[in-house]
């Protein structure tokens, strides 16, 4: 196995708590861009991709980053989380993680410090019984 010398800053991502180490030392540099449909508030340096909706009950405040296609509605999101493409995030709140493409917040209470998966649905119990339902991959951790 050999190496390779690099310009700039690296860091290792083997482990989640690397990833979102990582996320939040790009997420620094971010630039302000907003090319989606914004009613809510933005506060911060916030990029959004094309195609993205953000309703006006929803506040964003920055350092975030959001991919294209997605739905923010009646949510809050945090500093320091990315989010990828065609997520949906509906009264949820989020904060310091990062999500996927395709990922989905539903009634999700607050998320922090967490990274999900794509595809993943993340989502408020309402029937009985009350309890957590949960379908974990591989060497996954869940805190509850």
């Amino acid at each position: 196995m050999g190496w390779t010398k690099v310009q700039g800053w690296w860091k290792d991502t083997g482990k989640p708590e690397d990833i979102l180490e990582a996320n939040r030392l790009i997420l620094d540099d971010l630039t302000h861009e907003i090319r989606g449909e914004i009613r809510g508030e933005i506060r911060g340096r916030v990029s959004i991709d094309k195609g993205t909706k953000v309703n006006e009950k929803s506040v964003i405040k920055g350092p975030v980053l959001i991919g294209s296609d997605c739905l923010i509605k009646d949510s809050y999101i945090g500093p320091y989380t990315s989010i990828g493409n065609r997520c949906e995030i509906i009264n949820s709140e989020v904060e310091d993680s990062v999500l996927m493409d395709d990922t989905k917040l539903i009634n999700a209470r607050n998320i922090v410090d967490s990274m999900i998966g794509r595809g993943a649905v993340v989502e408020k119990n309402k029937s009985l019984p009350k309890g957590n339902k949960f379908i974990i991959g591989d060497n996954s951790w869940v805190r509850i």
